[in-house]
């Protein structure tokens, strides 16, 4: 069943047509063909997922479904989060976190974790302690970032869905490079406990990375919702995010951006990418108004800064003070290292600017949907990348080239806004390209139908050309 959507394979288990046992050992075994090549796995849990599907899984809409979860964001208890770190290699959590737990009380059956870059911070997965995560397109090729390993996992037919987290772009980065669809839920929409991410990092928010709508949708029905005394949240759908993606979406005013504001020029191929969805968008009825960007990227990158800035210096200094010790030469690769350092200067007056300046960039991107209920851009400023290219070993490397792949997405971090990345095509070369759409917050039911229909007239692959045979 590795290339059929977890909604199928679950209703294949609760009709007898497959067992549990039989889907879980078929995903082990792809695991352990392909990932020697992909490198999409950090750490397995193979016999306890077979013990605990032999004891009985809970009932839930995917019972007996396999997933794998991001090696940074979500603890799995008993396999290390090492956060694609050597400064948090050993760390080995004793509980799950929140979301592990509400995707094994929906009947999900972990098998591991998945590979990232150090503490998130590159838009390739290329880590010095967990070596590359491969394209399954074209192993030479990035797999995007942070979520990269469950992309590839994905991709590759591993497994049908995969947990990853989005803090400037890391669930649609991957999925446009990877040919998947991956939604950026509203702030507050899943939880982060234990981890206090609502306040400690408002950029970032857990979820997915699916091989189809439906799935991610599903999957946002089960993560969905605080636990009480969560600081920020947002209203709840008016039925089920599952019910959204199969429903019409109505006739949208869809407002298209293909230029950034003082950022880098888009790449002709991913330009020619939004336009065609555009023309399709038209041709389902939708209206399309070309508009400038509702946003200044300079200046959202300096608020988002601060955020990341932040916690990143908040995340190392805590682990120093589990371990008892100063910050040693080779804890963090060179591009960490020089964020750190740099934002250790960082005052509460500056945090707090930020803050400021992120909800007045907030209220410009939402003037934009007065008059446009969607947005539409490129996922990406390029195509995607070949390995190397994002290097952490050179700052310079990473500030010329970082933005390239952050730049459309990021934005919708920082205010907080739900937006996915949906596979529209190839470019050149072969590899797949993503457009984005955006909408208000608390909105993604009306992403979620909008994707339904798109996935409709135009259907993307299921894995990557090759795969998961």
């Amino acid at each position: 069943m590795g290339t059929t959507d977890a909604i199928t394979t679950a209703a294949a288990i609760r009709a007898g047509e497959v067992s549990a046992r039989e889907v879980c050992e078929a995903a082990i075994a792809r695991i352990e063909k392909l990932d020697p090549e992909l490198n999409a796995m950090v750490g397995t849990r193979f016999e306890q997922a077979l013990a605990e599907v032999g004891a009985g899984l809970p009932d839930g809409p995917l019972t007996g479904v396999p997933t794998v979860i991001k090696n940074l964001g979500a603890d799995v208890a008993g396999l290390p989060t090492t956060n694609g770190s050597r400064l948090f290699a050993d760390f080995l959590p004793a509980a799950d976190s929140e979301l592990v737990r509400r995707y094994r009380a929906a009947g999900m059956v972990v098998l591991g974790t998945t590979n990232c870059p150090e503490l998130g911070l590159n838009a390739s997965t290329e880590s010095a302690l967990l070596g590359p995560a491969r394209n399954p397109w074209q192993p030479q090729h990035s797999t995007g970032g942070s979520s990269g390993g469950s992309a590839a996992a994905v991709a590759s037919g591993m497994v049908a869905v995969a947990h990853g987290n989005d803090g400037g772009g890391s669930i649609r980065i991957p999925a446009a490079m990877c040919g998947l669809f991956g939604l950026k839920p509203s702030r507050g929409r899943v939880s982060s406990a234990p981890e206090p991410g609502t306040l400690a990092r408002p950029v970032s928010i857990n979820h997915a990375l699916t091989t189809t709508v439906r799935d991610s949708a599903l999957l946002l029905d089960i993560a969905a919702g605080g636990l009480p005394g969560e600081a920020i949240g947002v209203p709840g759908p008016a039925g089920t995010f599952l019910a959204a993606a199969g429903r019409d979406p109505g006739r949208l005013r869809i407002g298209l951006v293909t230029e950034l504001r003082n950022g880098p020029p888009c790449d002709p191929v991913v330009v020619a990418a939004a336009t065609r969805m555009a023309d399709l968008c038209e041709s389902l009825g939708h209206t399309v108004e070309p508009i400038a960007a509702p946003f200044d990227m300079t200046e959202a990158a300096k608020a988002s800064a601060v955020a990341f800035g932040a916690n990143l210096v908040l995340s190392v200094q805590e682990r120093l003070a589990q371990l008892d010790r100063d910050l040693r030469e080779d804890d963090l690769e060179p591009f960490t290292r020089f964020l750190y350092e740099q934002y250790q200067q960082l005052r509460g007056v500056d945090v707090t600017r930020g803050m400021r300046d992120a909800q007045t960039i907030g209220w410009e991107v939402g003037r934009a949907f007065v008059d446009h209920d969607v947005l539409l851009t490129p996922t990406l400023t390029a195509p995607v990348p070949a390995l190397g290219v994002l290097d952490t070993t050179s700052v310079e490397a990473m500030y010329t080239h970082g933005v390239r792949f952050s730049g459309w997405t990021s934005i919708f971090n920082l205010t907080g806004m739900p937006a996915m990345s949906i596979p529209f095509g190839t470019d050149p070369d072969g590899l797949p390209v993503g457009v984005q759409f955006a909408a208000d917050l608390g909105r993604e039911e009306l992403l979620l139908s909008l994707a339904g229909q798109l996935e409709q007239a135009a259907p993307w692959p299921p894995t990557a050309p090759g795969y998961p045979d």
